[in-house]
């Protein structure tokens, strides 16, 4: 089984929450990651007050992963499952949105502790890693 790591996860692991950092030990060569959480953590890293040690550790965490790029594949799942939760009234954010087409369109299960955030999504795998 592989997955794809949603942005809490990562910041999680670079925060050094040991729970996350097993697993990404355990699950080594599996793991992914959207270029749309790539992009939320280089806001999260090059934020005024963040710690200049905090963008050299997403660079090397960088190097562990496979990105994945947003493809045109990703892009009509995207809007398949978009366009079935706003015609049920269930609008979900954008980015939650293309990191869950991406992983169902590369079949991964995908890894996060907002769990809710994507619940609505369709044929979602979903784990949380930081699960009491």
């Amino acid at each position: 089984m592989s997955f794809l790591l949603d942005t809490d996860i990562c910041s999680a692991y670079l925060k050094g929450r040991h729970q996350v950092h097993g697993r990404f030990i355990q699950h080594g060569g599996r793991l992914h990651v959207s270029t749309v959480t790539v992009a939320e953590l280089f806001s999260w890293v090059l934020r005024a007050k963040t710690s200049p040690d905090r963008l050299d550790g997403l660079l090397d965490l960088l190097d562990e992963f496979v990105v994945l790029d947003v493809t045109q594949d990703v892009a009509r799942r995207f809007g398949e499952v978009r366009a079935g939760l706003l015609d049920r009234g269930r609008p979900t954010p954008n980015f939650d949105l293309l990191i869950g087409a991406t992983a169902l369109v590369r079949n991964l299960t995908l890894v996060t502790h907002n769990v809710q955030d994507f619940a609505d999504i369709p044929n979602l795998t979903v784990a949380d890693w930081q699960a009491p």
